[in-house]
């Protein structure tokens, strides 16, 4: 059994080292998905299904893996993530006849447990790790979240640019050893105290019975469901089907994106101390969700004007809000949490965040195949404007 050898710095550098080698691949693997099912011919909403059972078990990946957390430790739960990932590449990197999609959503089940454990255990060790009253606690949640969207983007780029050069199989095998030697590192040298409970909790206590968590939690649904609308699906299908843009193209813009979208969480502490916010309160989160909803909002009324452009400007404001909104949620989920067992209330926030990416990943395959980009906009502002009033609900 790993003993303590390095101090929470260190041990946070290791649990970020992690988070961003499965982030890397997490986000190739979306894209390399997507890209290639549609080269194949599948429809939107085709598509939109094959990420289906990701989302449905990483809902059920973090209400129980947070649980399993706090009994087990975290480095328990984030080494099976990795190890379970690894399984789920390999699902793939068969004979492409076998990749019906059934055993397609099979992988991405595998892959949706993988990546929640993963998450759960990084955000929730921090809760061990940091101190709030130093503001340490929302520099390091900051700039973990943030850094692992930058490298999503890098992933999405990195999804498109292998399937062109290697092609789909050899870019799987590549992602799995890469993760093999993550997972290594993390056998060896993660604390395997990390996280777990001194009072072991019971099974009974997965589901959240703080009011600040619960509607913390709503508000994350409608949050990141307001994002995946038309996000996930309807943008790369409609940049690469009416803008005509190559696979590169939609890949690496959408890396551009991702990449500056964690850029801006990962800046989040130092721009709201600029803005004289030292800790965020809920009620900098209802601000800047309200601002947030008149992005899509407007994008969705201007994208019959010039669709290029609306789509450039309309991203880069609705990255910089969203970014900032969600590095305020992190921080707010794992200051209510509590402080023994922290991954059961963090479990439970990204159960309903991961059922937020459920539903705006359907709707997005289905809105876009019915009714096109400005009503997936549209939906986009709506789920916003709840989840600000859901934030007005918690507590003081």
């Amino acid at each position: 059994m790993t003993t303590v050898r390095f101090s929470p710095l260190q041990q946070y550098g290791i649990v970020t080292a992690n988070y961003w080698a499965f982030t890397l691949t997490d986000g190739a693997l979306r894209m390399l998905v997507l890209l290639y099912f549609y080269q194949l011919g599948y429809s939107p909403l085709a598509i939109a299904m094959l990420f289906l059972f990701y989302e449905i078990f990483g809902i059920l990946t973090n209400l129980f893996g947070g649980w399993l957390g706090a009994r087990l430790g975290l480095n328990v739960t984030m080494n099976i993530g990795l190890s379970i990932q690894i399984v789920a590449l390999l699902m793939l990197a068969v004979n492409p006849d076998w990749l019906s999609v059934p055993y397609v959503m099979a992988a991405q089940a595998l892959s949706g447990i993988a990546k929640d454990l993963n998450k759960m255990s990084a955000k929730s060790a921090i809760k061990s790790l940091a101190s709030d009253a130093s503001g340490q606690l929302f520099r390091w949640i900051a700039v973990l979240t943030g850094s692992k969207n930058a490298l999503k983007g890098v992933g999405f780029f990195l999804g498109a640019a292998l399937l062109s050069w290697v092609g789909f199989a050899n870019a799987l095998y590549l992602m799995a050893g890469m993760l093999a030697v993550a997972l290594a590192v993390s056998l060896l040298f993660l604390d395997y105290r990390l996280g777990k409970a001194k009072q072991k909790p019971k099974f009974s206590e997965v589901f959240s019975k703080s009011p600040a968590i619960n509607w913390l939690s709503a508000a994350r649904f409608f949050l990141f469901g307001a994002r995946d609308v038309w996000f996930v699906v309807a943008l790369p299908v409609y940049l690469e089907a009416v803008l005509g843009w190559s696979h590169m193209q939609v890949g690496g813009f959408l890396a551009a994106w991702v990449i500056g979208y964690g850029i801006i969480q990962a800046s989040t502490p130092s721009l709201t101390k600029a803005a004289g916010i030292a800790q965020p309160r809920k009620e900098t989160a209802m601000r800047l969700a309200a601002i947030l909803a008149w992005v899509p909002a407007s994008m969705a009324v201007l994208l019959s004007w010039d669709p290029v452009w609306v789509v450039l400007i309309g991203l880069t404001l609705f990255g910089v809000l969203f970014a900032l909104n969600s590095a305020v949620h992190s921080y707010l989920i794992v200051a209510y949490a509590d402080a023994d067992g922290t991954s059961k209330d963090v479990g439970f926030y990204y159960m309903a965040n991961a059922g937020g990416r459920l539903m705006g990943t359907v709707l997005s395959g289905w809105i876009y195949q019915e009714w096109g980009m400005a009503i997936c906009l549209g939906f986009s502002a709506l789920f916003v404007i709840l989840a600000t009033v859901l934030v007005a609900k918690i507590p003081e």
